[in-house]
């Protein structure tokens, strides 16, 4: 039985080692996306803006707006980025200007 313990201690660390190095590597790779070819086939990388949360940025387009998330390896979207996604694609998106 302690034995049993020791090894699911250790399977739970090595559990959250390993997510933790795949988000430190998706985010690494997040400051090198827009000087990429792919990324210039979809934006440019002078009108892109980072954010960060819940998407990676958003690029002003001189005939379009363009959200981007990046992702690497086998990762999804998480249930927030996909609701965004689809917002956008049902046309759920406004303009409000705020003046003081």
């Amino acid at each position: 039985r302690k034995e049993l313990k020791e090894l699911r201690v250790l399977h739970s660390e090595l559990k959250h080692d390993y997510i933790s190095k795949s988000v430190k590597h998706g985010q690494h790779w997040e400051q090198f996306m827009p000087f990429t070819k792919e990324f210039e086939k979809i934006a440019s990388k002078e009108n892109f803006t980072f954010i960060g949360q819940p998407i990676d940025g958003i690029a002003f387009e001189p005939d379009s707006i363009k959200l981007i998330e990046f992702k690497t390896g086998s990762s999804n979207l998480s249930p927030r980025q996909k609701s965004i996604k689809n917002q956008v694609e049902n046309k759920k998106v406004s303009w409000h200007e705020l003046r003081f």
